[in-house]
């Protein structure tokens, strides 16, 4: 047999007892950075990979309001960006007729047809995921200046998603801010059984496919809310729309609005937000990623995710000019370039997973912790 054409041998005495050459490497650096440090060559990580047998957990406080004093402090005139946006409200009017009257056109076309698939995916996928967005937007009450009118139109832009959540993501939603990464207070989070059920690629496939189903039922699990009027409302104002839809239409219309919904947060591009804003990715501790893509356009600027958490004040159409005010705090933070690749890379990646997410203890854990120390150091 002629071994002078076969390829060289690997000499795995180099590789420090590896047995591939694939041990121990790993995956491109998934972040950029706008404006990096000179010592920064783009590719290298910028710390070891994290642990996947358990989630980061923090002492540290969450960067948001160190930061947000900070810019205040640098440009004061931040302030001027603050406040409600009166185009919401129309283009929430758009989505939420422009979806009714698709679901109408539909009524007569089979579920499963290529046809019918399509529009729920590519369409109806995308303007409900515009509409959850909508609704975050309304939750910080940057639609109009009053309470009332923002959690009217929530009710509003709810109706073509289907199914009632608008009143419970509110509450959800502003705990999440003001208390951003802690166990059993943010619902954002990942609960300890899909840490042990999912960390796997199966489970990351799973999670991706059906992600919307864990932010709808999750925060049932973790906390659960006291119900108001406006939770009343929201449940009553959808039965109503439902019923109304089925009776005059039959059954297809609704089926496509909530497959919309279904598809707005499953493996569609506008999707790997969910997964692009809080996990953790290159080693880094930052619990935060923005992204300054094309995609905005469709999704009120939730990419401008830093931003947004910084000054949940300023409404979508001012974040771009204050990332622009203060490119010194936003340009070297490490961001994502693409929201599909954030799912492909969260799906085939080792370092980053259901583990890949930063939490700390609340407040009275961590004051029941430290009086647990001083007690065990007295003891000794």
């Amino acid at each position: 047999m002629d071994t002078s054409k076969q390829p060289d041998k690997a000499d795995f005495s180099l590789y420090g007892g590896a047995e591939s050459l694939w041990e121990g490497k790993r995956s491109p650096r998934r972040t950029t950075i706008t404006s990096p440090t000179a010592q920064d060559d783009g590719n290298s990580h910028f710390k070891p990979p994290q642990d996947p047998n358990d989630f980061l957990w923090l002492m540290t406080e969450e960067p948001h309001r160190t930061r947000r004093m900070a810019i205040m402090k640098a440009h004061p005139e931040v302030t001027k960006l603050m406040g409600h946006e009166p185009l919401t409200k129309y283009i929430v009017l758009a989505v939420v007729s422009l979806q009714i009257i698709l679901a109408i056109a539909l009524r007569h076309t089979p579920v499963l047809s290529p046809w019918f698939i399509f529009c729920a995916y590519a369409i109806g996928g995308t303007a409900n995921h515009n509409l959850f967005l909508a609704i975050h937007e309304i939750t910080h009450n940057l639609a109009f200046p009053g309470i009332w009118a923002n959690k009217a139109l929530a009710v509003f832009a709810n109706l073509p998603i289907g199914i009632p959540y608008s009143a419970m993501f509110k509450r959800y939603h502003i705990e999440h801010h003001k208390l951003l990464g802690e166990d059993g207070v943010d619902t954002d989070l990942p609960t300890q059984a899909e840490l042990l059920l999912l960390n796997n690629v199966l489970g990351k496939v799973f999670f991706a496919t059906f992600q919307i189903l864990f932010y709808a039922l999750r925060p049932g699990f973790v906390r659960s809310q006291k119900l108001t009027m406006w939770h009343l409302s929201n449940f009553v104002a959808q039965i109503v729309f439902d019923y109304l839809l089925i009776k005059a239409f039959g059954v297809r219309p609704l089926i496509y609005l909530v497959a919309s919904s279904f598809f707005a947060g499953s493996l569609h591009p506008c999707a790997g937000h969910f997964i692009a804003e809080h996990y953790l990715w290159d080693g880094l501790e930052q619990e935060t990623f923005s992204y300054y893509g094309s995609l905005n356009i469709l999704a009120y600027n939730v990419g401008y995710h830093n931003e947004h958490h910084d000054f949940p004040s300023v409404a979508w159409t001012r974040l771009p000019a204050l990332r622009a005010l203060a490119p010194e705090f936003y340009d070297t933070l490490p961001s994502h370039p693409s929201w599909p690749m954030v799912i492909v890379n969260f799906i085939r990646d080792k370092e980053v997973g259901i583990f890949a997410r930063a939490k700390r203890l609340t407040k009275q854990a961590t004051a029941a912790s430290r009086v647990s120390d001083e007690v065990e150091d007295k003891s000794e």
